[in-house]
Formats: structure tokens, C-alpha cells, sequence
């Protein structure tokens, strides 16, 4: 598997690989997150110019993710409390397509190698990837709200 940055050639198979992620997520429960067709279009648009939308590549595209390092101003107050205050690296909207096994896990090494600090946050119902992050080392930090004050469940990864 390698990692690169996605372009926009890329966003057909992209928005096809989060259509398959919200009907997995519905059929194991998960009723809410991702609604609406999250992500947009639009929002994806603005990752490729921020050159923080990344693809995971077998052959074929199979996965994709955001990744930046800096402040992500969701993550300033917390229910809980962050392992440590240092700078870190943030991982939003990781999807794999046809639910391929690993491909969380890489993504999750990589950006570890990028910054030795990971933050990430996930929806209560989404227990698939709550799991994968709790086996691949993430600690469960406590909860975060977005911008619309939707709860988050918030986990921390560092090496520092």
C-alpha cells in the first residue's frame, strides 16, 4: 500500500468510497454520522486545496483520509482531558473502501511517522473505527464538540 495526495482526477472514486462508508455505516447501526451526503463535494474541494486530502493506493485507490499538523479549534475544550498539550497531527474523514482490512491501521502508521502526536474524533455509534483506533494504541481522551455542538468521542495517540 502507499499514500499520496489526492488530486482531483481522484474525487469520482473518492466520493464513491464515502458513499460505501455511510452505507456500511448504516447497516452496522450507525444512523447519523456522515448524513446529508458528508462529505460534500464542496468540502472536499477545499481539502485538495489545502493539500490535506490523502488517498490510500493498492493497485487501485482504496482508501482515503484528511491529514494536517496544527490546531484544530474543535479540539481546544474537551470532556476529558488530551494526553499532553504538545503540537499534534489531526486525521479526519478516513474511509476505505469495499472495508478492506489493514488499511486503518497503515493510515495510522503513516501519519504517526509524519507527527508523533495524532489526535482524532469519531462518532458515538461508530464503534468499527472507536475499536480500530483503541487497537491500533489510540487512548479514548474524552469528548469534543464540533462547531454545530455534535459530541464527538476523542482519542489521542503520541510517541513523545
Amino acid at each position: 500500500m502507499t499514500i499520496r495526495n489526492a488530486t482531483q482526477a481522484d474525487l469520482p472514486v473518492i466520493e464513491s468510497i464515502y458513499a460505501d462508508a455511510r452505507a456500511y455505516m448504516r447497516a452496522h447501526g450507525n444512523l447519523s454520522q456522515w448524513s446529508g451526503g458528508y462529505p460534500s463535494r464542496e468540502l472536499l474541494l477545499a481539502d485538495l486545496s489545502q493539500n490535506q486530502l490523502y488517498v490510500v493506493e493498492d493497485e487501485a485507490i482504496i482508501g482515503v483520509f484528511v491529514y494536517f499538523f496544527g490546531n484544530d479549534p474543535t479540539y481546544d475544550v474537551i470532556e476529558g482531558a488530551w494526553l499532553n498539550d504538545r503540537p499534534y497531527g489531526v486525521i479526519h474523514r478516513i474511509a476505505v473502501g469495499a472495508h478492506r482490512k489493514g488499511v486503518a491501521s497503515f493510515v495510522f502508521e503513516h501519519c504517526l511517522a509524519l507527527c508523533h502526536n495524532l489526535k482524532i474524533d469519531t462518532h458515538a455509534d461508530n464503534i468499527p473505527m472507536q475499536k480500530s483506533l483503541l487497537k491500533n494504541g489510540f487512548t479514548h481522551t474524552g469528548i469534543i464538540h464540533l462547531a454545530d455542538g455534535a459530541p464527538r468521542e476523542a482519542f489521542q495517540k503520541t510517541t513523545l
